[in-house]
């Protein structure tokens, strides 16, 4: 079976604007990689786990922030290049974004040392208008920003 993330598109309305907050990932395969390299904040659904718990889940372990949940939209799932199925909500807040704090993870850096160094799982976090966010994001995802543009009305 094909793994499965969840995830929250968070979005806020700017002087008029919508804008939409993405995270770049963190670690030294993705260092210089920006076009089509972004996501929305979204991990792997563990066993048992439904799906919605785990996108919060996902997004307070990437981000360091509890949302407060209103009114989630909630967005057809996508597949993603691999074949991963991602699951999404769209949630209205706002924050900080330079104030995340992500989780981290462990590898092996540079390949076959045998030294191990610690890596955030994302390295920073943005607010983008939607033709920005559109080159920004995992091209699977693009629908994801396209279904909330039509469900707003944008």
């Amino acid at each position: 079976m094909a793994k499965q993330s969840a995830g929250i598109l968070a979005y806020r309305i700017k002087n008029g604007q919508l804008q939409v907050f993405l995270v770049h990932p963190g670690g030294p395969f993705w260092q210089h990689k920006d076009i089509n390299t972004w996501s929305i904040p979204k991990g792997e659904i563990e066993q048992g786990e439904d799906k919605w718990h785990a996108a919060i889940r996902e997004f307070k372990e990437e981000t360091g922030i509890t949302l407060s949940v209103k009114n989630p939209i909630e967005l057809k799932p996508v597949k993603q290049k691999g074949g991963k199925e991602v699951f999404a909500w769209a949630i209205e807040t706002n924050f900080d974004a330079d104030k995340i704090k992500s989780n981290s993870f462990e590898m092996e850096w540079p390949p076959k040392s045998g030294h191990f160094k610690k890596f955030p799982e994302i390295d920073k976090g943005q607010w983008f208008d939607i033709a920005t966010a559109m080159i920004k994001i995992n091209k699977a995802q693009q629908d994801f920003l396209e279904e909330l543009k039509e469900k707003l009305g944008f």
